[in-house]
């Protein structure tokens, strides 16, 4: 079924809160100067906000207060930056005004919105000034005094400004105490050692009032002004602000709801936090960065480097502040121009993604209550019987000895070791969980991971020098301080005395916010400044120890307070290290919580999701979120975790899932089964078809990965990556692509056989029968019985597909086929990276294969350009060319004449080519 209908904007996603489509911002301010220098449009703003006020106090009978003085009123709503962010605080005039700012009352927003801020900066706040600014070999040194105190304790008076131009597209800006050393972020990153010779980007400062003015050189785009509201900078309080030059702003996570964000008064806290997804909450992990598109299509990012608790607070301006309760302000300015390019650039600072293994591509599948190691085995020789595909099969806290890591419950769990041994016989990967949090109650001499880090000091301690006590499964509990080296030496060892029992394949580390069932700990948490700052962010529970550990606490490289948001990845990179060690290959990880550079060890999950269609439509943001975040290998729990799935459901899910770069399903205890036997025939075979087209896809897919991890690619991808020019697809984020070819279009409704997607321009093709669809830029209403998953490749385009088995082993050893989609110009290109999918650092070392394919003037090429033993084994079997206009009269394989068959949608297949894909050869039809 196709029928057309022409929009210049998509529709909403389905999870999504429809409102009034917005259009691209202007690109801000010709001249370089503060907000309330005046333009015409700003004084018929300030003219309109005054007479609003004014009616307003007419009609409310004075309940609006005296009236503000002039240069309150001379601040529109739109630029009103909040002053009295603190939250549970209703706001007077009277604390308004102790704090210097203006005050003026606005009607009461709708419920769940913040609206515009009552107590806010006049123009003339204090601020710091420049007061001097020197050249250095890469940038420029400043000095910021500021004369007149803000409102938090211990205000830093001077403060160091460093600015590096490390690269033509890439800046940055440090600003930090003058005097006194202050913690920063333990991340390596990038040393420069010369200035960049031709930035794209220009540089101005405003002196008193200090501001930073960021420009674009090529379109003039202002992309940072931050001389819209006071810098302040306290001991506990770090403030900047700026404007934005549109309000096409994505990233700064982890949360859950649209792709693209809101600016109507809408913050974001980034603190670690063990919390089913839902909207506005901070959810498990920390990523200050954000990409923002431009008018015009191009793109710039911003990454604040601190790990303090911090929110992001987004008005309709557009304005932008990053509050942080710590460290410094570390910012890195990316400027793409294209948003593949901002990503990119990002990734250079924090660091490529690792490789993953080729069995981590495959179907894992995972519950929280299988309740013995043969009930799991059950699953798999299910899955078998039914030739379903599956690589990994995994387990929950169940198969432990009282929920205690690296124990085995060896009454229900004694075949562990045996239903590894047969995964392995089949081809098949075992993966099982562990939490960071070690029980601390066993008798002493009995529970060696706990006797032993309490002998080495290796948990977290209170002020007083104890490992603090909290509470997770196993009752209390202590936790591992990965900022330790010691640690990673003693989770070593952990997991190689686990691993000589029960040979595992890869590691699944959980509640490690890190996760707490008590605030704070046993004891709660002592009085002071780090458990009770000046300052708390909006958090979760209003406290930083909201189900989770003292910030007070105790680490090796310095107090929780700083370091929590880390933990997630100090204990990936110990796994990850460790995993190397043990298994002498690629190490297989996901992590729950995490934070920029996490990548380099593991991928992620979306966390414990709900059997609702809501929580699979929002799972596509979360994808690309984490694609922007470097964190490629990402995936949400396929036909959700708690609560309980329906057929329909979870077969739509199982299609959508098929397509996450990780791809699991996995389901909670004390719910029916929802792995694919557990269904009807019809929907067990739907879901077993479209496993079956990711396996196919899986060097497709590989491939991606491989760019990921050597230059930074995103692999699920936003449309507006590839069409930046088209404002349409800016908020899209019900389908997506994977790299720049494939595009998936699922169901995210109940009870439908259809589903409209949006074709950007060109020509697209079905994947299954390589039917043409020439669009302009257009919604199509697209047929999609239970069945069906619509797949739609670009033009331009070669994949490389593979005849599916029910395991990546058995898939690698198959046939390759090539899908060449022409372009209207009857080009293609397409490339596949191929290894042997585990052994350490391939490309480094040169042990793979790198083949490009071609097409040009009706001529087919493959060209090898870098080669190695694996691509011996496997052969090209079958060349399908979509969109060939004329029958050929006959086809040549490197000369020789070859059987063909052309169907009348214009697909030309070549069948039984033999074709080692260690040998280049060339394809011709006439």
């Amino acid at each position: 079924m196709k029928s057309y209908q022409k929009l210049t904007t998509a529709q909403p996603a389905a999870c999504q809160v429809e409102e009034e489509g917005a259009a691209p911002m202007p690109s801000g301010h010709g001249k370089l100067a503060p907000w309330w220098v005046g333009s015409g449009l700003l004084v018929a703003a300030v003219l309109l906000s005054t007479i609003t006020v004014w009616v307003l106090r007419q009609v409310s009978g004075g309940w609006l207060g005296p009236t503000p003085p002039p240069k309150c009123l001379l601040v529109p709503e739109s630029h009103r930056f909040d002053c009295y962010p603190e939250r549970r605080v209703v706001v007077t005039q009277e604390l308004c005004e102790s704090r210097g700012c203006c005050f003026i009352q606005s009607p009461p927003p709708a419920e769940g919105k913040q609206g515009v801020p009552w107590c806010f900066y006049p123009p003339d706040f204090p601020s710091y000034t420049l007061e001097s600014l020197n050249q250095t070999a890469l940038g420029m040194v400043g000095l910021l005094v500021r004369r007149e105190k803000a409102y938090y304790p211990r205000d830093i008076e001077q403060l160091r400004l460093d600015v590096e131009f490390e690269t033509d597209t890439r800046l940055h800006i440090k600003i930090t105490d003058a005097a006194n050393p202050r913690y920063e972020v333990p991340l390596d990153v990038p040393r420069v050692m010369k200035r960049a010779e031709n930035p794209i980007y220009s540089l101005n400062f405003s002196w008193d009032p200090f501001g930073l003015l960021l420009q674009r050189k090529a379109t003039g785009t202002v992309l940072l002004n931050t001389t819209v509201a006071p810098l302040i900078f306290a001991d506990q309080f770090l403030q900047i602000s700026t404007s934005l030059p549109s309000k096409f702003l994505y990233g700064l996570g982890e949360h859950r709801g649209s792709f693209l964000h809101s600016l109507d008064w809408n913050t974001l806290t980034l603190w670690a936090r063990d919390v089913s997804p839902t909207e506005s909450f901070n959810l498990y992990g920390a990523h200050p960065f954000y990409l923002l598109m431009e008018e015009g299509g191009d793109a710039h990012g911003v990454f604040l480097l601190n790990s303090n608790a911090m929110e992001v607070a987004l008005q309709p301006a557009p304005g932008l502040t990053w509050r942080a309760i710590g460290g410094v302000l570390d910012f890195y300015i990316f400027l793409g121009p294209d948003p593949n390019m901002v990503i990119q650039q990002y990734q250079q600072v924090i660091g490529f993604p690792a490789m993953p293994p080729f069995w981590a591509l495959g179907f894992h599948l995972c519950r929280w209550g299988y309740g013995s190691s043969n009930e799991t085995w059950q699953t798999v020789r299910a899955m078998r019987n039914y030739q379903i595909p599956q690589d990994g099969q995994w387990n929950d806290i169940d198969y432990m000895d009282g929920y205690r890591d690296f124990t085995l419950d060896s009454q229900k769990f004694a075949s562990l070791p045996s239903l590894v041994e047969d995964l392995h016989k089949h081809g098949q990967r075992y993966v099982m969980i562990l939490d960071p949090g070690i029980s601390s109650t066993s008798p002493r001499g009995s529970y060696w991971p706990f006797d032993e880090g309490l002998r080495r000091g290796l948990f977290l301690n209170t002020t007083q020098g104890q490992p603090l006590i909290g509470q997770v499964w196993p009752g209390f509990t202590a936790f591992a301080d990965f900022s330790n080296p010691d640690t990673h030496q003693w989770w070593l060892e952990n997991l190689q005395h686990f691993y000589a029992h029960v040979p595992y394949d890869g590691l699944w580390i959980d509640m490690n916010e890190p996760s707490n069932f008590m605030d704070g700990s046993e004891d709660g948490c002592p009085p002071g400044e780090f458990d009770s700052p000046p300052y708390t962010p909006a958090v979760l529970g209003d406290s930083l120890s909201a189900k989770t550990v003292c910030a007070s606490a105790k680490q090796k490289v310095s107090v929780h307070y700083n370091l929590h948001n880390l933990y997630g990845l100090m204990e990936a990179k110990a796994t990850a290290s460790a995993l190397i060690k043990i298994r002498g290959k690629r190490p297989f990880i996901i992590s729950r919580s995490t934070f920029p550079s996490q990548g380099r060890y593991s991928g992620h999950w979306l966390g414990d999701n709900r059997s609702q269609w809501k929580d699979m439509c929002y799972s596509i943001p979360g994808l690309l979120s984490f694609s922007l975040f470097g964190i490629p290998l990402v995936g949400a729990d396929i036909c959700g975790f708690s609560g309980s799935t329906s057929e329909e459901l979870c077969t739509r899910w199982m299609q959508l899932g098929a397509f996450y770069p990780f791809a699991r399903n996995h389901n909670t205890q004390n719910e029916k089964a929802q792995d694919p036997t557990a269904f009807s025939p019809a929907a067990r075979t739907a879901m077993k078809d479209v496993l079956l087209t990711r396996y196919s896809l899986l060097p497709f897919l590989y491939t991606l990965f491989h760019h990921a991890h050597l230059q930074g690619d995103t692999v699920a991808r936003p449309l507006f990556f590839e069409f930046p020019w088209d404002v349409a697809t800016w908020e899209l984020d019900r389908q997506f692509l994977w790299g720049r070819s494939l595009l998936v279009t699922p169901v995210l409704e109940p009870g439908v056989d259809s589903v409209t997607g949006y074709l950007p321009q060109g020509t697209w093709y079905d994947f299954y029968t390589g039917s043409s669809v020439n669009s302009s830029g257009e919604l199509l209403k697209m047929s999609a019985p239970l069945e069906h998953l619509n797949l739609h490749i670009r033009e331009g385009s070669i994949l490389p597909t593979q005849k599916p088995g029910t395991t990546t082993e058995v898939t690698r050893g198959n046939p390759l086929r090539l899908i060449v989609a022409l372009s209207s110009h009857d080009t293609a290109w397409g490339d596949l990276f191929w290894d042997d999918g585990e052994s350490l650092d391939t490309f480094e070392k040169g042990n793979y294969s790198y083949v490009v394919f071609n097409v040009t003037q009706n001529i087919f090429t493959s060209t090898i350009l870098h080669a190695s033993t694996e691509a011996t084994k496997v052969t090209i079997g079958t060349l399908s060319i979509f969109g060939v206009q004329k029958p050929p009269s006959k086809v040549l394989l490197n000369g020789q004449e070859k059987p063909f068959s052309y169907l009348d949608n214009q697909v030309l297949t070549v069948s039984d080519l033999g074709m080692s894909l260690s040998q280049g050869f060339s394809l011709q039809w006439l």
